[in-house]
């Protein structure tokens, strides 16, 4: 499938805009495109409409993060393939890494694949992603600059039959740095229906690159979920980067030291 060089899949499967930003942050946006690269355009099985559709990335995900990394000068890693052809938001070890089914929707061409293949595409962009990610970070640090991980990301209105509430959830786990003040902030704009850990979890399998880049750490960190119908134009991407900035940095002032860790009595007392 993609083990072939002239199938004519790109190298640069991975994109860091603003690297050398002084900002707080290094934002993430692990499924930020749609595109199939030839011999994935054919060979998934595929239709042009699914492309399209959520299963294939997180429509406007990447316009909310680029005007993050904007507003707030700092680096963004994204991809620049779909999630279909492999997930960079899941361990490699995980089955859900090269998805046969999303949702309710078969992906014929991610069935039995061999482990060449599945190495093909780890080397394509799941590792060439995180590398990247864990570059710009180590980077920073030796700038001595303080980094706090935010991925972003975007989920439907309806899953599975089922209505979601949310126009935002904010995603964590043991580091609550981040999401205690922006979940506060939120809370005083009024007219938002703010999930907190929804519509997904960390134990639903769907925190890997902040657990690895930003936990393992121990840097602050938070996963940033958008309905998608709340950023299907660019000035609603504008709404909800305007809105967010001043949240995140304001989160920041909360007693992170300079080497990016979360001080005792910091954000969480």
């Amino acid at each position: 499938m993609g083990e072939s060089p002239e199938n004519g899949v790109s190298s640069g499967a991975v994109a860091i805009e603003n690297a050398a930003g002084n900002g707080a942050f290094v934002f993430v946006c692990d499924h930020a495109s749609n595109h199939f690269p030839p011999p994935y355009d054919q060979c998934l099985g595929v239709s042009e409409a699914e492309k399209s559709a959520h299963i294939s990335w997180d429509p406007g995900a990447l316009g909310v993060a680029k005007g993050l990394s904007d507003r707030l000068d700092s680096p963004l890693v994204h991809t620049t393939i779909s999630r279909l052809i492999i997930d960079c938001n899941r361990d490699e070890d995980r089955e859900d890494l090269i998805p046969s089914l999303s949702e309710s929707t078969e992906i014929s061409g991610n069935r039995d694949l061999p482990e060449a293949e599945k190495s093909f595409r780890l080397d394509l962009v799941h590792r060439p992603f995180h590398k990247a990610i864990d570059e710009v970070i180590e980077a920073r640090r030796a700038r001595g600059l303080s980094t706090a991980v935010v991925s972003v990301h975007s989920f439907t209105p309806v899953y599975k039959g089922k209505s979601r509430p949310w126009e935002i959830g904010l995603i964590s786990d043991t580091d609550r740095s981040l999401a205690e003040p922006v979940l506060a902030g939120l809370a005083t704009r009024g007219g938002l229906t703010v999930g907190d850990n929804e519509p997904y979890a960390p134990s639903d399998g769907v925190y890997y690159t902040i657990h690895r880049h930003g936990e393992v750490r121990q840097l602050p960190c938070l996963m940033i979920e958008i309905r998608n119908d709340e950023i299907t134009t660019p000035d609603q991407e504008t709404r909800w980067a305007d809105l967010l900035a001043p949240l995140l940095a304001k989160a920041m002032h909360t007693g992170v030291p300079a080497d990016g860790t979360v001080a005792a009595g910091g954000a969480d007392a």
